[in-house]
């Protein structure tokens, strides 16, 4: 199990580092993709387009290093189901955009169902990832309270590592 949770650690990490990384990088394409969604008003589309990429930066160093890994897990599951959701009003109310879920964002008329239903199912894939850390925390290699590896837990042991 712990090996297990530490592939979906590093592989969740991984895609919050990436993504968050890419969007602070280009703030601009940011508020693109974030006003391009059309859900939020104009005054919080620039404070929602800097803070999401500092949130799946600080997700992913925590995944990274495993510290608090139940937490950051949780915190990723309802991420992603705001994400998801987006992506579904988007598809919903007939707008055609680039999810700028890994940088880029707004109109694009290429844009098909078929996007939006692969965006979904990549993103219910990032979230079983998300659901299995919260259950099975535990991983090798993490700094984490309770989260290392290498000896047998017992009854009195507690895997909480939140």
């Amino acid at each position: 199990m712990r090996t297990i949770s530490l592939l979906a650690r590093l592989g969740l990490a991984a895609v919050w580092l990436v993504s968050g990384w890419i969007k602070a990088a280009d703030p601009v394409e940011s508020v693109v993709a974030v006003r391009a969604y059309e859900l939020l008003p104009e005054s919080l589309v620039r404070p929602v387009a800097i803070g999401l990429p500092a949130l799946e930066i600080a997700l992913g160093l925590l995944l990274l290093i495993g510290l608090g890994t139940r937490l950051a897990a949780l915190a990723s599951a309802a991420l992603l189901l705001v994400l998801i959701a987006g992506i579904v009003s988007a598809w919903a109310r007939g707008l055609q955009i680039d999810c700028g879920c890994f940088g880029g964002g707004g109109v694009d008329t290429s844009v098909t169902g078929w996007t939006y239903a692969q965006e979904i199912l990549r993103d219910i894939g990032f979230l079983a990832l998300a659901v299995w850390l919260a259950v099975f925390p535990a991983s090798l290699l993490a700094l984490g309270p309770g989260s290392r590896g290498g000896r047998v837990a017992t009854a009195g042991d507690h895997d909480d590592d939140a």
